[in-house]
Parts: structure tokens; C-alpha cells; sequence
């Protein structure tokens, strides 16, 4: 069936979702499809920040037990905000710190190398960031990061097999560490699969749902998996920097944290100034430092919004948006050879598609320069994410075409084949 704009006009008046679209800062003159990267502004956002801000005008130091939203117990109200979006009880998430130190606080915990069991398993694909932190620990631990960290390599370059995955979880495997959707492909991996298996080897497994978190529904209790951890800029739009989460498994609740700190406390007696800890009974005993109480702000209002909507109706529509796109581009661009480097099956899709091409580079140069916000990602791919909150239909089909139109007058040989320092 050809797919037109009267497809996508269609398609807009019909969208449960399309009355979010006005709460967000929409840039004008421009069609943002780079919410896997940075989110846009919501007005809840905007209004939140504003009113954390009031609290510290109005009541200085008593904004931490006092105001709309007291400082003190903030990332905790938010980890029980963030619980549905990642299927977790309430205790199990605590918003604090950024992605990699919550990775390193978690590699802290639960790696644990002890006879031959001293690898850490982790994949060829996913984000250079969690490479970084796993080697920094086999280092730490005196080991050789060339041959104690197993990086699962992809068939193709663009996704990986749970097979190979499950085959890598051998009696040497100490920790496992996974994406949850790889950031090139948009691939979702079988989470519950894997952690299956990893259980059945006696291997805490964990996940980073960057790409997932907002996008995908998740059921980490449920699965049974030990430990994720997430940033809440990209999908759930809580702005640049803004604090990242973790969860833990309530089965691992009680125990000390690797990397202990001031807000590790059982809130109750933190104030007690002991030098004893008395780590928190849950999720909280992983924070470290104090919370980032200013970035924190934004989130109160953007997951709100989430929890309004509901992951599931965001999950029917983004899987709506990004077949619509990959339909469009087989059908408008079949000439120009892109090649489509995501998954085309729901199950196995995340929040963005994935366009192949050797003049990936430039074209996204052009795309930009015509008002189309893309992201790319070395070597030659094009990432293109419709929000489901608000990205429109039609925002979609003229994409689209004016990537066409860049590919019919050859526009993207204007620029540079070479790539800013942000992409």
C-alpha cells in the first residue's frame, strides 16, 4: 500500500498521543528526530525546574525538608516515578549521578572476580562509555583488560545473536554487562532470555537502558535481572545532564554498596554523623554523593508526563512511527541504496531506525541545513527517531521527502565529508 501525507494527516487526527505535542518546546522551522540523543523541553519540565528554583529563593536551607518538593527524599520520590517505565518496585530505582559513575557503582557491587571466574562479558557493539568502565575495573583488580574482558562480537556489524551471547556465558564469566537496545541498529535484545541463562550459570547480569528507558517497556523484577542503569536526557527528556537512575534488584537490597558516600545512609540516622555507614535498605544505598538537586528538577514534570501517557501506548505508537518511516524510505528512496541497518520486526526494534549509506555523513549535513535534525554515528549511519510524544506523523513524510529531494540534486556534496565534533 503506498503511503502518502494524507496517510500521516490521517494518522495525526486519530493519535491518542497528539495532545502532548503542545507541551513541548517544538524548534521552529524544524523537524527534530534526534530525541534518542537529547529530548526536547516540555513545559512540565520547564515549570518544575522554575519551581525547585523558588524553593531555594524562597526557603535556603530548610528547601530540604520543605517546599513542593523537599530536596532530602527527591531522588527516591523519582525512583518510584521512574519504577513503571522500567517494571521495577518502587525501592528498587534511585535517581543519582550519570550514566558511568552508576555503572562503576555497580561493577563496584556486583563484580567480584575470585578463582577462574574473572571475565567480564560484554559485547563488540555496545556504547565506548561502558568499555571504558569495564576495563577500568579488571585494572583495578590487577587484570588485563585484553584478556579478561570477552566482547561478544556481531555477525554482520550491525546486530548480535543471543546464541552467541548465551555461548560467551562460560564458568570463567564473573559479571555480565549488556545494552539493552544497541545505540547504531536500534536492535532490542531479549532481556529476559538472556538473564535466564545468565541465572542458570550463577552470573549477575545487568543492563544499559540509554536507549530503552521511555522508548520500550521493561519488566527488570520480574526478569529477574540484578542491575540496569540508565540516562534520562535522551527518551524521558529531562534535559542535558540531567541525573541518570539505577535499579537494583530488591533481592540484593540489604547489602553494602562497592563505592560508599554521604547519601548511601539510611536516611533515618544520616544526619547522626556516625562514622559507621548504615547503608539504606534499598535502591539508595547505591547513591553516593548529594543529588544534583537543579537537574534533578526537570525530571519531576517530564516523567509525570510518562506516567500520564503510560509506556505502554508510547510503545504502539513509536512502533506505529518507525515502521511508517521504514515504508516511506523503501518506497521514496529505494534508487539511492540505503540500507537498513535496524531490525524490521517490532519485537526486535527499539525507538529509531537506522539508515545505511557512504555519504552518511554529508547527507546528515544537508538534512540539517533543510531543517531535519538526524544524528549520525560513525562510520555511515544515519539515525532518524520519531518521539512518539512529539513527533508527528506528517512531521515523519516530510522528512522523508525532503531527504529525497537532498538525494535527487545530489545537495549533500556541497559539505565535508567529515563529521563535527558533536554528531
Amino acid at each position: 500500500m503506498e503511503r502518502t501525507r494524507k496517510t500521516a494527516e490521517r494518522w495525526d487526527q486519530e493519535d491518542d498521543l497528539s495532545r502532548y505535542r503542545e507541551e513541548f518546546y517544538l524548534p521552529e522551522g524544524q523537524i527534530y528526530l534526534d530525541g534518542n540523543s537529547l529530548g526536547l523541553m516540555s513545559k512540565r519540565a520547564e515549570q518544575t525546574c522554575l519551581d525547585v528554583l523558588n524553593s531555594w529563593r524562597k526557603c535556603g536551607i530548610d528547601g530540604w525538608t520543605s517546599g513542593r518538593y523537599p530536596w532530602f527524599s527527591l531522588s527516591e520520590e523519582l525512583g518510584k516515578k521512574s519504577a513503571p517505565l522500567v517494571g521495577a518496585d518502587p525501592a528498587e530505582v534511585i535517581v543519582t549521578g550519570s550514566t558511568t559513575v552508576n555503572l562503576h557503582q555497580l561493577l563496584a557491587t556486583f563484580y567480584r572476580p575470585e578463582g577462574k571466574r574473572t571475565k567480564i562479558l560484554a559485547d563488540s557493539l555496545t556504547f565506548p562509555s561502558d568499555i571504558y568502565a569495564m576495563q577500568s575495573h579488571l585494572r583495578l583488580h590487577g587484570l588485563d583488560p585484553g584478556k579478561h574482558l570477552i566482547q561478544v562480537a556481531s555477525r554482520d556489524g550491525q546486530l548480535l545473536d543471543e546464541e552467541d551471547l548465551i555461548a560467551a556465558m562460560t564458568d570463567e564469566v564473573a559479571i555480565i554487562v549488556l545494552p539493552s537496545v544497541l545505540y547504531r541498529s536500534g536492535q532490542v535484545l531479549d532481556m529476559k532470555r538472556l538473564t535466564e541463562a545468565a541465572r542458570k550459570r550463577g552470573i549477575p547480569i545487568g543492563f544499559d537502558l540509554c536507549h530503552s528507558v521511555g522508548a520500550i517497556p521493561h519488566h527488570l523484577h520480574d526478569w529477574g535481572v540484578d542491575f540496569a542503569f540508565w540516562c534520562n536526557y535522551k527518551y524521558l527528556n529531562g534535559g542535558p545532564g540531567a541525573v541518570a537512575s539505577l535499579f537494583v534488584h530488591d533481592k540484593h537490597h540489604g547489602g553494602r554498596p562497592g563505592l560508599a558516600g554521604w547519601f548511601s545512609s539510611d536516611k533515618r540516622v544520616q544526619f547522626d554523623m556516625d562514622h559507621r555507614l548504615v547503608p539504606a535498605a534499598d535502591a539508595g544505598a547505591y547513591q553516593i554523593g548529594t543529588p544534583h538537586i537543579l537537574s534533578l528538577a526537570p525530571l519531576i514534570g517530564s516523567l509525570e508526563m510518562f506516567n500520564d501517557a503510560g509506556i505502554d501506548l508510547i510503545r504502539k505508537k513509536s512502533l506505529k512511527q518507525t515502521r511508517f518511516l521504514m515504508e516511506l524510505v523503501e518506497q521514496e528512496l529505494g534508487e539511492w541504496r540505503f540500507a537498513m541497518g535496524n531490525p524490521i520486526e517490532d519485537e526486535r526494534r527499539g525507538g529509531h531506525i537506522s539508515l545505511a549509506h557512504r555519504e552518511a555523513v554529508r547527507i546528515c549535513k544537508s538534512l540539517k541545513e533543510k531543517g531535519v535534525v538526524p544524528d549520525f554515528r560513525p562510520p555511515d549511519v544515519i539515525r532518524l527517531a520519531p518521539v512518539a510524544l512529539y513527533t508527528s506523523y506528517t512531521e515523519i513524510w516530510e522528512a522523508v521527502r525532503i531527504l529525497k529531494e537532498i538525494m535527487e540534486t545530489k545537495d549533500y556534496r556541497r559539505h565535508k565529508a567529515r563529521r563535527e565534533v558533536v554528531s
